[in-house]
């Protein structure tokens, strides 16, 4: 016997809104992360590891 799909939850209205609201400011908020150190001690253990 076949399961039933459930189906996929709509917002509308106001929830949607509120949610486009939220997601447009997250986005806009959205921060980088610099992994330059992170690279740079990468480099230094496979120097050191003679594998560069």
């Amino acid at each position: 016997m076949a399961i039933a799909i459930a189906s996929v939850p709509v917002l509308k209205g106001a929830a949607a809104d509120r949610f486009e609201k939220q997601m447009m400011e997250s986005e806009s908020r959205r921060g980088s992360v610099d992994f330059t150190k992170s690279i740079e001690n990468a480099r230094r253990i496979l120097v050191k590891a003679e594998f560069i």
